[in-house]
């Protein structure tokens, strides 16, 4: 667990997911940013750097969003992610308030939103909650792991998350207690 910003960032239970989209993230472009981060397993830094065109088309929200390789990690392939019907939802009522080139501007209509600008209004929601242990990369690893366990072949996950490895993927799945009874009983 996460503290004072040093280890691995908590996974987010469903309950915690439900009462941060509720009640901690007070505003639809907060909902809107931190669901990009929830539904696609994207970082942080891809969220904010979002560009209008990568969501937005002529009828609304895409049926897939786009980060350019550019703003991803490493720089080394742009990836399509299909968009969830939740997140068309929370992208649709953040659309009126968007930029002209990037979904979630900076201050002042310049650039678009700091990932650290990000991270500060984030953990003030969890703190509001009483959630310990999160952070922003907790949406990132709770997604990336909620589709392992739910079958989802490591190399489509690697295609979402766009790690270089399944290594590398491989650290940011959690393992549970639970998990581990379940493949023992299976002996």
């Amino acid at each position: 667990m996460k503290v004072n910003r040093h280890g691995k960032a908590k996974l987010l239970a469903s309950n915690e997911v439900t009462q941060l989209f509720e009640l901690g993230l007070t505003n639809a472009r907060d909902r809107a940013l931190f669901g990009v981060c929830f539904y696609t397993g994207c970082r942080i830094a891809e969220a904010c750097s979002l560009r209008t065109e990568d969501i937005y088309g002529p009828g609304g929200v895409r049926s897939r969003l786009t980060l350019r390789k550019g703003n991803t990690k490493g720089k080394r392939s742009t990836r399509s992610i299909p968009v969830r019907p939740e997140l068309v939802a929370l992208l649709a009522i953040h659309q009126s308030s968007t930029g002209k080139i990037y979904v979630f501007p900076g201050r002042w209509g310049r650039g678009h939103i700091h990932p650290d600008s990000a991270a500060v209004i984030l953990r003030g929601a969890f703190e509001s909650l009483g959630i310990e242990g999160a952070s922003t990369h907790s949406f990132r690893r709770t997604a990336l792991t909620r589709m392992s366990n739910l079958g989802t072949p490591l190399r489509v996950i690697q295609e979402i998350s766009g790690h270089e490895s399944l290594a590398a993927l491989q650290e940011y799945l959690e393992v549970s207690d639970e998990q581990l009874e379940q493949a023992i009983a299976q002996l």
